[in-house]
Formats: structure tokens, C-alpha cells, sequence
């Protein structure tokens, strides 16, 4: 160990020692007055307090007062009623003290139903309800606003066909059935959502491609259904009527309004034809509940399914034979108004650099964990900061907030906005921090050891997140950090501890607001929430009943939500050196890599030795820079000029990530480490792992280049930021 490390580490032990000794000493629910990345000791000693501050504010009633207003009515993308919650949360804001509170308005293309049946013809009739069942302990389920079974961007169609039963709908299925003699072209194919999860999209996609005339899409109870546990009412899975609605918009290939791909549908703006649009699907399309499909399934008379195609049901599973259906889809595809809503509270002394918040309002009906419990969590995060602010404490840098429209259609009013905005979010955006569903799992169900914290982030804000956990109470009372360590055993039925460095998902797909900060703008991102058993996704049944009895019955995990979202968010806005660690970014990237080859057999096609020692020099200069910066701060005596050239250094090396080109196929995703699969699946290094997988070795090649380069600049752009760092 270098002699300066050493003076590096006697001088923190000896400042943790003191801090420990003077921790022992307070009250048990008073924070420690440890070092906080990024921040020098004094400042940490008052960002404890003003945390200590923060995290008194949010509570669970009024979370729970929050949520059942949201969830009172169905509110839809355009609906009459989301708009209306939009008005509201915009009041709400203006109350809580939040400044520049603005609705921005995008005329986008819209899809909803105007009519949708479903009958078998042969060998039986049989006319599908395509609705779900009312509950007289849910007075929620009778309310006669909540749609019927639909498909946003579904096309329109009147088929009468054959059906062939395709497993989960993935190419893979398409090819057992082929090696079977059994063909889809002109036919209706009728798959299952399913486990390892693939997006409805890219079920669609598939289908499109390989010649079916529609797609039906069912909920088989061995993915959320009786096998798992009590259904609703009575435990979190779904019951028989239970369907899971969607869009199935092809925006893994551009995201946002399919009539501005790559640019915001402002007032003014140009519209392509919906006919040019590579994100609108060409296939009629419709979910089913496991009760209106099984008397398809049930009819067949062809070949038995492989075991593995096998579902829950009561019934040999086939895959084709005797079963003819009617499918009728007529759906309105018009231009209508998202809207997103935007406040925020200036900073103090850097008011152009931008921690940004967001959560999206539309559901699919109630909405009650996707996404109403992220947006209860998200009031009780902005009154609690509002209220700061009234006490006359403002954050160095500004925070912004944003409730979105059209999440669940094309990921549209977030990608809208971040196209509207992108240059000023390019330069002045510090992080962007996401949360779609605050809790998404049942707390009746967990166990003494709760739900689990389920996080993702970009590698170099990991180990903030994983600091910030150990000043956050989760609602067993120990620390979120204790309580996350513990839950990630036990998930992963393991039997020893994980490291600090597991704990994070670094591998960050899409499907969620947070895809044009990272992948388009190339801005950092953290995603939040907790997950555990359930079975109701985009379902009637998703409303403040389920959250209340099954879900989260204190609403204490919406409250411990608010509190690690918010305490993150206040250490990025007021940290004197933003804390990025890409020391651990670069470790990351070496395990991204020796994944990918050891999935694959590349030795012989490509050479990735410069590549593994790029990322080698970047690792070791993360490090470095992590280390000097950690001392001075540690002495206090970092002049403010200083502190602000080497941010704009640390902001400049997660933009390097991005190439205007974008990954091959589909330029929109700008991003060289980070992508989603059409699956949404997470995908690292996604031009290079794209061609590895065509086995497209040439092209394979040039993008190991790609990411050597920007690699490399990166690495040079730290060493730079230490030598000026070091400088007297």
C-alpha cells in the first residue's frame, strides 16, 4: 500500500473511532455523525442534521391519504380523470411551496378501444367476458369505469383463424413449433405472459414477424396465479378473471410518441404518418385472463407440449388442433394531450445543476401500485422538502421534480420532456432518480424479514446509495441497509452475507421513465423500490383495496421509500464532490465484459485484451482520483473554485458514455455501456454484445473499439481531473 493510502486510512480510522464514540452517546434514533461520501466532515455533520430533519416529516397516514385519492377513480393516459390529477398535483405542489410549478402540454398519438370481442367458433362456441370479476369487500371492482381487456397501440382487425399455442411468444417458441411442422403464418397465436419475463412488445414483434394474423396474450396461473398463494381478495396473486393489460408498442426501438420518434411533440411540431412509425405494431392484439383462455386451450386436439411448456392449469397442455377463433379489435388511434407536470425548488448556490425526481401518474385502471404507490411516496417526498424549504433550508442545487403522463403506453411524457429539454439536461442534469412502483410486493406475505429493497443504478452511484441505506429506518426497525442485506439472502437463498458491492443491480434494463435520461441523454439514473409477492399487475384488482389489506397495510414501506429516495436526492444536491465512484464503475465494467465472454466463444473472433486493460486504467484511475479527493475533503481545505472544476469533470465522464450514432439498428439508444434487450431485459455494452450474438464479427470488432475509445477518454479525463485536483 502506498505510503499516501496509509496516512489516508490512519487519518479515517481515526475520525470514524471519534465519530463512534460520539455516536454511542445519542439517542438510538439519532443518525451517526460518520463521513458521507462527497461531503467534508463539517458539511456532513449538518447534512445529518438536516436529514435528521427530513426523515421526521413523511408519515404513513398521510401517505395512505395520498394514495386513496389517487386510486379513487380509474385514470388512464388522456382520460378525463388523469388529467385531472394532473391539475391536482400541480395545486399540491404550489401549497407545499414548490416553485416554477408548470403543466406541459405534448399532442401525442393515443390509443384506447372502441370495441373488443373475442368467441370461439370451433369445435365449440364460446364468447370470452374480457372483463373481471367484481369483489362485493372491493367496491372498487364495480366501478363501471374500468375498461375491458385491451392492448394500447393494439392494431385494429377482424380475424377469424386457427389458434397455435406458442409457449411465452419468444423465437425460440416459434422454432420448437416449426421443428414440429406446425406453421403460424395467417394463424392466431396464443401465448402466455411468463417466466423469465419478456415484454408484451416483443411478444408482439415476434408474432408480427413470423406471419400470425392476431395475438392473444393470457395470464397462466404458474406465473401469477393460485400456485404462488392466496389470490385476491384474499392474498396478492391474481384470480381466474384477473387480466393484465398493456401497451405493446415497440419502444425498445425509439421510444416516446410513435409520431416523433426522436424529437418532441411540442405544438408545432412535425408528425410522421403512424403508417411510417417503427414503434406502432402492425398485429391485432389482446390480453386474456387464464379463465377466458382455458377453454381454448382445453379444445385442442394436436401434439402435446414439451414439459416445459406446460402450464398450471388443469388440462394437457397442445399445441394447436380443432380450435378456430373470432378475434374483433377496433381501436381509436387519435392525437390527444399528455400532460406532464414540473415544479421545483431553486438552489441555493448552484441553481443550473439539476437533481431531478420523477414518477409517472397514468395506470392502467386504479393504478394502486403501479404507479399510485410511487406517486403517494413521491407527495410525501415533496411536501417534506417544501416544508424544508419554508423553514428557510434550501438545497445547494436545485431539485426539480416531475409527475409523467403516458408511461405505460411508449414511456411518452418523460421521453417527450428529456427530448424538449435535452440540451440543458445534458450539461446541467447531476442524476436522475426514478421510481415506478414504491411498493410492489405484499407485506402480509413477506415474513418477519419484510419486503425486499430492490434498487438499480448505474455503477458509479452505487455505493452512495448503499451508504445512504445505513441512516434510513425500514419499517422492522432496523437500518434499510440491515434490512436489505438480509432480504437479498434470503431471495437468493443464500447462506452467506453479500457484499456491499452485490447489493446494487448495476444491470439496468428498460420499461420505466428513467430509459431517455440514461440511454438518450446519457445522465446518470437510480431506480427505487420494494418488491415481494404480486400477482395483480396492470389488472382492476392493482387499487387502494390491494395496497391497504395485502400490499402495505401500514403504508410504512411508502413512508421508509420517501425516506431513502429523498435522503439520496439531498446528498446529491448538497455533496461538495458529487459521489461517483467509477473506481467501482470500472470493476463493473470488467465483470460486464467477462460475462459476455464467458457466455460466448470469442477468443477466436475477437480480441478484447486492449479493451480489459483500458478498463484496467480506468478502474485504477477511478481510484486514485476517489482517493486524493477523499483525503482533502477529509482536511477540510478545498477551495470552492476547485470543487466546482473537478464536478464539472465528474458530470463530463458519464457524458463521454455516449455516442451520437447509437448502437447499430437503433441509433435513438446513444449509450455504449448501457441498453435493454427488445425483452427489456438489461443489456451491457449493447453494441458489442449485439454483434456477439449475430455473430457479426466484423462489426463485433468495431464496437470493442468504440467502447476502447471512450474508454479511454474517460480514463484520460480523470487522470487530468487529478492532476488539477493536486495542484496547490
Amino acid at each position: 500500500m502506498p505510503p499516501r493510502s496509509r496516512r489516508f486510512l490512519i487519518a479515517f480510522a481515526s475520525v470514524l473511532l471519534v465519530t463512534l464514540t460520539l455516536s454511542a452517546q445519542l439517542k438510538q434514533d439519532t443518525p451517526p455523525a460518520t463521513p458521507i461520501l462527497g461531503f467534508s466532515p463539517a458539511h456532513a455533520a449538518g447534512e445529518h442534521e438536516l436529514e435528521t430533519t427530513f426523515q421526521s416529516i413523511p408519515s404513513p397516514d398521510k401517505a395512505r391519504e395520498w394514495h386513496h385519492t389517487l386510486t379513487a377513480e380509474p385514470h388512464p393516459a388522456a382520460s378525463e380523470r388523469n388529467n385531472k390529477l394532473a391539475d391536482y398535483v400541480a395545486e399540491e405542489w404550489r401549497k407545499q411551496g414548490w416553485e416554477d410549478v408548470t403543466l406541459r402540454r405534448y399532442d401525442v398519438l393515443h390509443s384506447q378501444p372502441r370495441s373488443i370481442s373475442l368467441e370461439m367458433t370451433e369445435p365449440v362456441h364460446f364468447t370470452a367476458s374480457l372483463r373481471e370479476d367484481p369483489y362485493d369487500v372491493d367496491p372498487d371492482t364495480k366501478n363501471p369505469a374500468v375498461s375491458g381487456a385491451y392492448f394500447g397501440y393494439s392494431a385494429s382487425g377482424d380475424v377469424t383463424a386457427e389458434v397455435v399455442y406458442a409457449h411465452s411468444g419468444n423465437p425460440e417458441d416459434y422454432d420448437l413449433l416449426r421443428k414440429n411442422g406446425i406453421r403460424v403464418k395467417g394463424k392466431i397465436v396464443l401465448v402466455r405472459y411468463s417466466n423469465p419475463y419478456s415484454y408484451r412488445g416483443f411478444k408482439a414483434l415476434t408474432a408480427e414477424r413470423e406471419g400470425a394474423a392476431a395475438l392473444l396474450i393470457y395470464s397462466d396461473p404458474a406465473e401469477e396465479g393460485y400456485t404462488h398463494g392466496k389470490v385476491f381478495p384474499d392474498g396478492p396473486w391474481g384470480p381466474e378473471s384477473y387480466i393484465q393489460r398493456g401497451a405493446i408498442t415497440y419502444d425498445f426501438i425509439v421510444p416516446g410518441d410513435p409520431t416523433t420518434p426522436g424529437w418532441a411533440s411540442v405544438p408545432g411540431a412535425k408528425h410522421i404518418a403512424p403508417a411510417e412509425a417503427t414503434s406502432l405494431p402492425k398485429i391485432p392484439a389482446l390480453p386474456l385472463s387464464w379463465r377466458d383462455a382455458k377453454p381454448l386451450l382445453e379444445n385442442m386436439n394436436g401434439p402435446e407440449v414439451p414439459k416445459e411448456w406446460q402450464g398450471a392449469l388443469p388440462i394437457t397442455y397442445r399445441l394447436t388442433g380443432a380450435v378456430k377463433v373470432h378475434v374483433k379489435i377496433d381501436m381509436d388511434t387519435s392525437m390527444q394531450p399528455y400532460t406532464v407536470v414540473e415544479a421545483r425548488i431553486r438552489g441555493s448556490e448552484l441553481p443550473d445543476e439539476w437533481v431531478l425526481l420523477g414518477n409517472h401518474r397514468d395506470a392502467w385502471a386504479f393504478g394502486g401500485v403501479d404507479p399510485s404507490s410511487g406517486t403517494a411516496s413521491m407527495m410525501e417526498l415533496t411536501r417534506a422538502i417544501g416544508e424544508l424549504k419554508q423553514r428557510g433550508i434550501r438545497p445547494r442545487r436545485s431539485i426539480i421534480v416531475c409527475s409523467w403522463d403516458g408511461e405505460e403506453y411508449a414511456l411518452t411524457g418523460s421521453t417527450e420532456w428529456g427530448e424538449q429539454f435535452a440540451d440543458d439536461l445534458k450539461k446541467k442534469l447531476v442524476a436522475y432518480l426514478n421510481v415506478d412502483e414504491s411498493v410492489a410486493g405484499a407485506a402480509t406475505a413477506a415474513g418477519p424479514e419484510g419486503l425486499s429493497f430492490s434498487p438499480s443504478a448505474v455503477a458509479s452511484l452505487a455505493p452512495m446509495l448503499v451508504e445512504a441505506s445505513k441512516d434510513v429506518r425500514a419499517p422492522s426497525g432496523r437500518s434499510l441497509y440491515e434490512a436489505w442485506r438480509t432480504t437479498t439472502m434470503r431471495d437468493a437463498k443464500a447462506s452467506t452475507v453479500p457484499f456491499d458491492s452485490a447489493l446494487v443491480e448495476t444491470r439496468i434494463g428498460s420499461g420505466s421513465d428513467h430509459t431517455v435520461f440514461l440511454n438518450h441523454l446519457g445522465r446518470p439514473v437510480i431506480n427505487l423500490g420494494f418488491t415481494g409477492d404480486y400477482g395483480v399487475y396492470h389488472s382492476m384488482y392493482d387499487d387502494h383495496y390491494w395496497m391497504s389489506h395485502i400490499g402495505d397495510p401500514k403504508f410504512e414501506y411508502h413512508a421508509a421509500l420517501t425516506r431513502i429516495w429523498g435522503l439520496v436526492a439531498l446528498r446529491l444536491a448538497n455533496a461538495d464532490v458529487l459521489p461517483f465512484d467509477f473506481g467501482f464503475n470500472g470493476s463493473k465494467l470488467e465483470q460486464f465484459l467477462g460475462e459476455l465472454e464467458a457466455q460466448n466463444n470469442l477468443k477466436s473472433h475477437v480480441n478484447l485484451k486492449r479493451l480489459h486493460s483500458r478498463i484496467a486504467d480506468f478502474e485504477k484511475a477511478g481510484h486514485l482520483l476517489h482517493e486524493v479527493t477523499a483525503r482533502d475533503l477529509l482536511a477540510g481545505n478545498v477551495s470552492p473554485e476547485k470543487l466546482q472544476r473537478l464536478n464539472d469533470q465528474l458530470l463530463e465522464v458519464e457524458s463521454n458514455w455516449l455516442d451520437p450514432n447509437g448502437i447499430p439498428g437503433r441509433p435513438w439508444f446513444q449509450h455504449l455501456l448501457y441498453a435493454s434487450r427488445y425483452t427489456y431485459a438489461h443489456l451491457e455494452f449493447p453494441g458489442l454484445t449485439e454483434a456477439v450474438e449475430k455473430s457479426d464479427w466484423k462489426l463485433a470488432n468495431q464496437q470493442a473499439a468504440r467502447l476502447e475509445k471512450a474508454i479511454e477518454k474517460n480514463t484520460e479525463l480523470l487522470r487530468s481531473a487529478q492532476s488539477s485536483w493536486e495542484k496547490k
